[in-house]
């Protein structure tokens, strides 16, 4: 008897509609757009949008809500839009499609510092990373990375407790190829460590219905401080 499976074949299905994939990479940024936009910018009538939508809703990869006469629609979690950015990095990386355009008037603050699953992404999250490898806390491994004795130390300073880090059953730290930027971003249970240590110190303000993140003033300067950026 087979195990269960996760529900990837349903998800596939849901996003094998050129339509929808239209819908739903509209709300990547984390906007709330309405149904007559989001039809807009799929090509399609205000009818077809309507039921499209309803199978996104039920399928858990969109969240709707009324405002008045009109509804509207984003993405139902960070989980949902980090599997859609994902996708869109494995499509560019590996089946050598054209990067994907970003919807329009997408905020700048999205394209500088977000969240990706749990971890930092963005320009910051690029920037970062580079300078952890220039000041030689981390070496390269592949894909993979590894905490010098130096960049240990400077990380516990910063409050990661890297022994428990590394005890995780996540790789410690890993590329992420940062969609927006095509440059990496740090991945990992390091990745994750260090997101919750830039939200601890108030470096960061978290948004529970977006995955942009705003830069404190006292994180732009902890990063300027620990990072030189």
């Amino acid at each position: 008897m087979h195990e269960p499976l996760p529900p990837i074949p349903r998800l596939a299905a849901l996003l094998a509609d050129p339509a929808r994939a239209r819908i739903v990479w509209m709300l990547i940024d984390g906007t709330t757009r309405p149904a007559g936009e989001l039809a807009y910018a799929a090509a399609i009538s205000a009818q077809s949008a309507s039921g499209h939508l309803a199978k996104l809703v039920e399928g858990g990869l969109l969240e709707s809500e009324a405002q008045g006469r009109h509804r509207y629609f984003r993405i139902a979690g960070p989980e949902v839009a980090a599997m859609l950015e994902s996708m869109a990095s494995v499509g560019v990386a590996r089946i050598r499609s054209p990067r994907p355009t970003l919807p329009p008037a997408t905020p700048v603050r999205f394209l500088y510092a977000r969240t990706c699953y749990g971890h930092l992404a963005g320009e910051m999250a690029v920037n970062v990373l580079a300078s952890m490898l220039k000041a030689r806390w981390l070496t390269v491994r592949g894909r993979d990375y590894d905490a010098t004795a130096r960049g240990e130390r400077e990380l516990a300073a910063l409050g990661v407790d890297v022994a428990a880090t590394r005890h995780s059953r996540r790789v410690f730290a890993r590329a992420c190829v940062d969609l927006m930027q095509r440059r990496p971003h740090l991945g990992g249970a390091l990745g994750d460590a260090l997101l919750d240590v830039y939200v601890g110190r108030g470096w960061i303000y978290r948004s529970r219905r977006s995955r942009a993140v705003e830069i404190t003033a006292k994180g732009n300067e902890g990063f300027r401080r620990t990072f030189d950026l």
